[in-house]
C-alpha cells in the first residue's frame, strides 16, 4: 500500500482529529501525525502525502455526507477509517442512538464509495476500553456495531485492525488507564498503538 507519490487519507471523529485545526500540518498529535512521520522518516523517496480529515464529534452519517469532498477529491490510493463510538456515545449522553442497521448503512456506503473510486482500504474497529465513561450499557450498544463492520469489512476492505479486542487485551495485561484516561480518546501510548497497527498493514 506504500506506493510512490501515493496519498493516504485519515478519517474519523475526535480519535483522528487530535488537535488537527490547530496543527500548522493539520496532522493533530495523534497517530496520524504518527504515521505521516514514520513514512517520511523511513520512505522518503515515495514522497506519499498523508491527510487527516477526521472531525470531533462525527458520527457514521456524517462521513457519508462528507466523503466526496473530504475523502475522494484527495484521489487517495488509500483510505483509512475510524467511526463507531460517537454512534454508542450519543445514544447516552443525547438520548440520540444510532440503530445497528442504520451504522451498517452508512458504513457500507463509504466502503462501496472508496472502492469504487480504486483506492485501498483500511477499516479500524471502533473500541471501548472498561474505564472511564464505558459501561456494561455502552458494551451492549456498540458490540453488535463491531460485528455488523466486521461483517462488512469482509466484504468491501483490505485490512481490518481489531482494536477493541487489542484494546481490551492490552488492559488485562496492564491498568486501561494507560491507554485512555476516558475510556475512548486514547493517550499518546494509545496513539502508538494505533499507529503502529496501521504501519503494520501499509507495509505488508
Amino acid at each position: 500500500m506504500l506506493t510512490k507519490n501515493g496519498v493516504i487519507v485519515l478519517q474519523g471523529d475526535s480519535i483522528t482529529d487530535a488537535g488537527r485545526f490547530g496543527d500548522a500540518e493539520e496532522l493533530g498529535s495523534g497517530y496520524p501525525r504518527m504515521v505521516a512521520k514514520y513514512i517520511e522518516n523511513f520512505y522518503p523517496d515515495l514522497s506519499m502525502k498523508v491527510i487527516n480529515r477526521g472531525i470531533s464529534g462525527n458520527r457514521s452519517k456524517d462521513l457519508v455526507e462528507r466523503w466526496q469532498k473530504d475523502t475522494l477529491d484527495f484521489n487517495p490510493t488509500v483510505v483509512t477509517v475510524l467511526i463507531g463510538i460517537n454512534d454508542t456515545w450519543r445514544a447516552f449522553d443525547s438520548n440520540d442512538p444510532t440503530s445497528v442497521e442504520t451504522y451498517a448503512a452508512n458504513c457500507e456506503n463509504i466502503m462501496k464509495r472508496t472502492k469504487d473510486a480504486g483506492a485501498s482500504l483500511i477499516i479500524l474497529e471502533p473500541f471501548a476500553v472498561p474505564t472511564g465513561v464505558v459501561t456494561d450499557a455502552w458494551r451492549a450498544d456498540i458490540d453488535p456495531k463491531i460485528d455488523a463492520l466486521r461483517k462488512l469489512a469482509c466484504k468491501y476492505a483490505d485490512a481490518y485492525i481489531p482494536l477493541d479486542g487489542i484494546f481490551y487485551n492490552l488492559s488485562v495485561e496492564a491498568a486501561p488507564e494507560i491507554w485512555t484516561g476516558d475510556g475512548v480518546h486514547p493517550s499518546a501510548a494509545g496513539h502508538r498503538i494505533i499507529a503502529k497497527e496501521i504501519i503494520r498493514v501499509l507495509e505488508d
